[in-house]
């Protein structure tokens, strides 16, 4: 079993700045991609930045320039750097991860994770 843990969300003003972070745990054999997706009220999901298990990264339009993934693979976390945020950042953000997993008998699969989401607000 694979477990994702966010923390990091909250209350900030516009301008302000937040750092997420998203720790994987379990019987993890490797993790190959990571990201952060978003979610606002009556809106799908998006993803907002993904980082592969070599340090590629890739952002939405929206947040480039503004926001920085990054990742720990030693300690199995992956974070997001968020900086000049705006009102229309307001979201939970998702934490997702490509996890090769161990089964109890050492067999391995491969699996797709999601933390439980952490709420970020920003307003004045």
């Amino acid at each position: 079993q694979v477990q994702l843990v966010e923390s990091g969300g909250g209350l900030v003003q516009p301008g302000g700045s937040l750092r997420l972070s998203c720790a994987a745990s379990g019987s993890i054999f490797s993790i190959s991609a990571m990201g952060w997706y978003r979610q606002a009220p009556g809106k799908q999901r998006d993803l907002v930045a993904a980082i592969t298990s070599g340090g590629s990264t890739n952002y939405a339009d929206s947040v480039k320039g503004r926001f920085t993934i990054s990742r720990d693979n030693a300690k199995n976390t992956v974070y997001l750097q968020m900086n000049k945020l705006k009102p229309e950042d307001t979201a939970v953000y998702y934490c997702n991860a490509g996890v090769i997993a161990l089964a109890p008998s050492g067999s391995r699969y491969l699996g797709n994770y999601w933390g439980q989401g952490t709420q970020v607000t920003v307003s004045s």
